[in-house]
């Protein structure tokens, strides 16, 4: 009995490691979309209440957090624009994408840094490079600018909430920085 029950854990343990984990760095994500990158500086930011309110309105999706990490991307002594990372709840586990916008606030990348949720979830490159080079005024809806993914439509809503988010961060907050 005692052997089933530790072969049963050791297979739990097993299916619960091979959820969607990425070993990318942050870095090597930034440099593939940003040229000349000197530094990818990690930084912290705390939103005020006024900030809370106003990121919370204008990105149209609740949010529970007012701490993010941030990075500063920089070329040569300059900041060529900013990355957020955005935690959200899919179904019962969280995911983290990191969102990167250029100067101009346009949104450069998003990429998947955790997944907790099974791999089926996991979005597709393909459906993932939709928000890539997203203009500041895209509304960023899924079912209307941005398609649904069928069998994943909790997915690509958490993500694309998070980029909505992600994107009030950044012309609130980070723009001015």
């Amino acid at each position: 009995m005692k052997y089933i029950f530790n072969l049963l854990l050791l297979g739990v343990f097993f299916a619960s490691s091979s959820f969607a984990k990425t070993k990318v760095s942050v870095e090597t994500v930034v440099n593939t979309s940003f040229k000349n990158v000197s530094a990818v500086e990690p930084k912290s930011l705390i939103l005020s209440p006024n900030q809370f309110k106003e990121v919370r309105n204008r990105a149209k999706a609740a949010i529970k957090t007012k701490v993010y990490r941030y990075y500063d991307i920089v070329s040569a002594g300059k900041s060529i624009g900013k990355a957020v990372l955005i935690t959200r709840k899919v179904r019962s586990k969280k995911a983290t994408v990191l969102y990167a916008f250029d100067k101009k606030g346009t949104l450069r990348f998003s990429e998947i840094m955790a997944f907790g949720e099974p791999p089926e979830f996991v979005p597709s490159k393909i459906w993932m490079s939709q928000l890539q080079e997203q203009k500041p005024t895209a509304k960023l809806t899924v079912g209307k600018d941005i398609p649904t993914i069928s069998g994943s439509t909790l997915s690509a809503s958490s993500i694309t909430e998070g980029a909505r988010v992600a994107r009030a961060i950044y012309e609130i907050v980070l723009k001015s920085k």
